[in-house]
């Protein structure tokens, strides 16, 4: 039985966006108001603090999801290292928390489409709270629906998003700043109504956490991951602290507490104010009032923006929350199963959703919507920072963190964030106590009647008192091939050609690795997939444990890896990059797309990217696959010797009822260096399997004159039962991987086809560049 690995898709760039996508989000448009109201100007100190405790949380966080980088985030961490007791607190909470969460940023929704674009389009103007609450509604059903049916574009809209969102508000505070706030009475209502903002705004920070739910699919964890985090949690708190600033010293308190879009009110402010200084330029042709209202607008939309991005992000976090309890026997898995045709997790979305619409139905304020969703998380974070110091103590086998708090902050930061934690907790409302008190209380309740016989887990406390110390076992460097198996069919024959090229090195050294990938929506959780798609993984075991039995009969090292991932070609990408894979060897079906990818989407990144040898194979009929007559395509390209070494490596191990040819064509025009063109073909052979370091293998030559040289290969392909062919071009070059002529005798040829290049690397573009040094 293979142990299904979670493939890394994620690098630093989208770790961060996915973090910062639901923390820049209703808290920056709408909290404004409610954090002016009940501290003044001294609300910035608020978000400030908040944004402190949460840079505690996401330095522990960072560890605890690098040592157990499993689905569920803090859930995860909390249920394994102080059981199912706090597990079932923590799991409920959070799934609370989140649905609190999204009814929030779905009111803000609300308040920034019809008070706010009212303005502008009049048939959304003149609802009152009743319009609000409806548009909200539908808002919520929508997303609810989206992710419900597994629409793949959400993840690429929530970048674009927060880019928009990143450059709306920047702009923002540009102007802002430049207009000259003017701040009057600094903390009108005294410091206990700045700690008690802390909890009222934290919900604006709860973002990052859905990095840690996603740090099975991060790769390079170590720094990707707790960079991710911090920069998630520093970039939008300076940005709520200058927007607070901007705000509370552009409008009176008064003014900005009664807003319903505060952040619109401002920029109408600052943008007439700062257009009427300007207008002595005579090429200015733009009003104070028509350049107030262009600010505003463009406030309202990136409102809008943020708030359906951060609902989405919550509804995506909370049905993975759900997936993890399930894992972990504390949830009816009965929740958790996914769609047999659009693999989403339907049950636990459709559960989201509609309990972010009941909340939103029955009129819960805004700001209790918030305060409640910063309660439970402050609840979690406290636990997780407890879970951090038993893990370490502990020290369990499965505990194994890439990145570790630095000696000089631990045990600091665990203690000082679960104090901090607390003593927010202890400020905040007592109505709002109150619900996340009964929340508490509900997880409590479920753990006694439902969990307690039924939980997986236990906790590590005992161990925590008394750890003992494990030890770390080392490897050992191979001759690795890669072989992508997917089909029954071929894969015998794929496993043999792959066995050959390892045959060719030291056979105790070399190895050959059989990966096969489910691919998996961005709605689904990948353990969830996994879990509930019985059927796709037990065709993968039975893929797995046949490429065992192939390789016994082979006589050949194998291992297998059993992968769930959104995308195939990336996956096989990461695996060659973490084997350090020196051949990579795939099936072709011949058959070619031009509208989207030449050889296949998963073929295209592999042969276009892949950092080692990489041979593609198209098979023929089943007594000529890799056996028979072999021919090779001898020339002068640069991967041409390589398709020779294949080749080789095929005779090698067929045994005696093998030939090879290598076959050259030559112009019959071209005699200026004195040689006719069977000598020059010659010459060019002789010359070729020197390159190609194949002198010990037998070989017949075939020098075939013509003018035609593409008709001839062609016709000469039927004359033989394997052709390997090398690459004509150096790297992919737009969508041609291989070249017009090795990608033609792939698909006209009856018989085997192998097409070859070798490790190269080619250009990058700025893109790539740029993603690289960020993740290096």
């Amino acid at each position: 039985m293979t142990d299904q690995e979670l493939a890394r898709d994620l690098g630093f760039l989208e770790a961060y966006t996915i973090g910062l996508g639901t923390m820049i989000g209703a808290g920056i448009f709408v909290l404004p108001s409610i954090a002016a109201e009940q501290a003044g100007p001294a609300s910035m100190i608020s978000f400030f603090a908040g944004g402190l405790v949460s840079l505690l949380a996401a330095i522990s966080l960072s560890e605890l999801a690098t040592g157990m980088p499993k689905a569920g985030g803090s859930y995860y961490y909390v249920n394994r290292a102080l059981g199912p007791f706090f597990g079932s607190i923590v799991g409920w909470g959070m799934w609370a928390g989140l649905t609190f969460a999204s009814a929030f940023y779905m009111i803000g929704f609300g308040q920034y489409l019809l008070p706010g674009l009212g303005q502008y389009v009049g048939f959304l103007a003149g609802w009152g709270q009743i319009g609000i609450t409806v548009a909200a509604l539908v808002m919520a059903a929508l997303l609810t629906g989206v992710n419900y049916y597994g629409v793949k574009e959400t993840g690429a809209l929530q970048n674009v998003i927060v880019l928009t969102l990143v450059g709306l508000i920047v702009a923002f505070l540009g102007i802002g700043i430049v207009d000259g706030p003017t701040i009057g009475d600094f903390n009108p209502n005294g410091w206990p109504a700045v700690a008690a903002t802390i909890g009222t705004v934290y919900v604006t920070f709860i973002g990052f956490e859905v990095i840690a739910t996603s740090a099975e699919e991060i790769k390079n964890p170590s720094r990707n991951l707790p960079l991710a985090m911090i920069a998630a949690v520093v970039t939008p708190t300076l940005m709520y602290v200058g927007v607070m600033f901007v705000s509370t010293g552009t409008l009176s308190i008064e003014a900005l507490a009664s807003s319903q879009i505060p952040v619109a009110d401002v920029a109408t402010e600052i943008f007439r104010q700062v257009a009427s200084w300007l207008s002595w330029l005579p090429l200015l042709t733009v009003t104070p009032d028509a350049a107030s209202s262009a600010g505003a607008l463009l406030m309202i939309v990136g409102a809008v923006l943020a708030t359906v991005s951060s609902a989405n992000a919550s509804i995506l976090s909370a049905a993975r929350v759900n997936f993890a309890m399930g894992r972990d026997k504390i949830l009816i898995n009965w929740l958790n199963e996914v769609h047999d045709r659009f693999r989403t997790p339907y049950r636990a979305i459709s559960a989201t959703g509609i309990i972010t619409l009941m909340l939103i139905a029955i009129g819960v304020g805004i700001g209790t919507l918030a305060e409640v969703a910063s309660f439970m998380y402050l609840v979690t974070y406290a636990l997780v920072h407890v879970a951090v110091i038993v893990l370490r103590r502990a020290n369990p086998e499965a505990y194994d963190p890439a990145f570790q708090i630095p000696s000089v902050l631990y045990p600091v930061v665990p203690i000082l964030g679960f104090v901090a934690s607390i003593a927010i907790l202890l400020q905040m409302n007592p109505i709002v106590q109150a619900i996340g008190g009964v929340i508490v209380v509900f997880g409590v309740i479920w753990y006694a009647l439902y969990a307690r016989d039924r939980a997986l887990s236990q906790s590590l406390v005992g161990e925590a008192i008394a750890p003992e110390p494990t030890k770390v076992a080392d490897g050992q460097g191979r001759y690795r091939v890669v072989v992508p198996v997917a089909n029954p069919a071929t894969e015998r024959d794929l496993l043999r050609m792959a066995a050959a090229s390892a045959h060719a090195h030291d056979s105790e050294e070399a190895e050959v690795i059989a990966v096969n990938i489910i691919e998996v929506p961005q709605q689904t959780s990948l353990a969830q997939d996994l879990t509930f798609e019985e059927t796709r993984v037990e065709r993968q075991q039975e893929l797995l444990d046949s490429a065992r039995d192939i390789a016994d009969d082979l006589d050949v090292g194998l291992r297998t890896r059993a992968i769930v991932g959104r995308n195939a070609g990336s996956a096989i990408l990461d695996v060659i990059e973490e084997e350090d894979a020196d051949h990579v060897l795939l099936g072709w079906k011949g058959k070619r797309s031009r509208r989207e990818h030449v050889l296949g989407s998963t073929i295209d990144p592999v042969i276009g990217r892949a950092s080692c040898d990489a041979t593609l194979v198209k098979l023929g009929p089943e007594d000529g696959r890799a056996t028979g007559d072999i021919m090779v395509l001898a020339g002068e390209g640069p991967h041409a010797p390589v398709a020779a070494r294949r080749a080789a490596e095929f005779v090698k191990a067929a045994g005696e009822d093998t030939s090879l040819t290598l076959f050259n064509i030559q112009d019959p025009g071209d005699d200026e260096d004195g040689l006719s063109p069977e000598e020059r073909g010659q010459a060019l052979i002789e010359d070729f399997v020197e390159r190609a370091g194949t002198e010990e293998v037998e070989y017949d030559t075939r020098i075939d004159v013509a003018e035609d040289i593409e008709g001839t290969i062609l016709d000469a392909t039927s004359q033989y039962d394997t052709i390997c062919v090398g690459a004509t071009r150096s790297g992919a070059v737009s969508q041609a991987v291989f070249g017009s002529l090795p990608e033609r005798i792939g698909e006209q040829a009856d018989g085997t086809v192998v097409m070859a290049r070798g490790p190269e690397e080619s250009a990058m573009s700025v893109r790539e560049a740029i993603a690289r040094r960020l993740e290096s």
